[in-house]
């Protein structure tokens, strides 16, 4: 039973939403998604998909994603990405699909590692960073904290996180996204939202002993990375 990550599946089967317009790689992303996912994951893997998964405006539609992604080999691991407005009550989410779980202020298990995680955002060192920022900042560091505990209280000790934004701002400063993976020693973190030029900002590789991981889909080139 392998682990594998992918980002920012950004998927909309109703046509409505053409990738191709923010780069040629993008021109049918998920068939490229789709292809590679099928020749390297089975049924007895585990895939962590840290948000942007469809780019529906309600839950109807994202159905309609959230089934092609049902359709796939293996337990599907997602948080929230800032596009997921579909994304609804997390009881619900749960209650869907006995291959995918949906975390948010919860946590799943691989092995012997507790997968932690939540949406994230900007963090305070980020250029423009208001007083909205901070207050939506808050209440994802208290979520990450709540996913984290819970996993420590089950027993866990090893950890896995995924969150949507970097938890390191582009002027590449620590934030209480990476204070708080240092206290509970957090092996590996997987990101994604970047794209494109701001690929160039991403931090990747060891930090004060944690492993940043990312796992954008033009990034990995719509190749789900092997994690273990």
């Amino acid at each position: 039973m392998a682990l594998f990550a992918i980002s920012d599946l950004h998927l909309d089967l109703t046509g409505s939403k053409p990738m191709d317009i923010f780069g040629y790689n993008w021109a049918n992303h998920d068939e490229k998604i789709k292809k590679n996912w099928n020749s390297k994951i089975t049924s007895e893997d585990k895939v962590l998909i840290s948000g942007d998964i469809s780019w529906s405006m309600n839950m109807e539609g994202g159905a309609c994603d959230l089934e092609w992604v049902h359709q796939l080999p293996g337990t599907k691991l997602m948080i929230k990405g800032n596009h997921d407005y579909w994304w609804n009550s997390i009881t619900k989410l749960n209650n869907m699909y006995e291959d995918m779980g949906f975390i948010q202020n919860n946590f799943f298990t691989y092995k012997d590692y507790g997968i932690c995680g939540t949406r994230g955002w900007n963090c305070p060192e980020s250029d423009n960073f208001s007083v909205h920022d901070e207050k939506i900042y808050k209440r994802e560091l208290l979520r990450m904290k709540n996913s984290l505990n819970c996993a420590e209280e089950a027993g866990y000790k090893k950890f896995i996180v995924m969150i949507h934004y970097p938890p390191i701002s582009e002027k590449f400063m620590s934030s209480g996204f990476t204070d708080m993976f240092e206290e509970y020693g957090v092996e590996k973190v997987i990101y994604g939202h970047l794209h494109g030029e701001s690929l160039s900002k991403a931090v990747t590789g060891k930090l004060n002993g944690v492993e940043y991981i990312l796992a954008s889909a033009d990034y990995v080139k719509f190749n789900p990375i092997r994690i273990i």
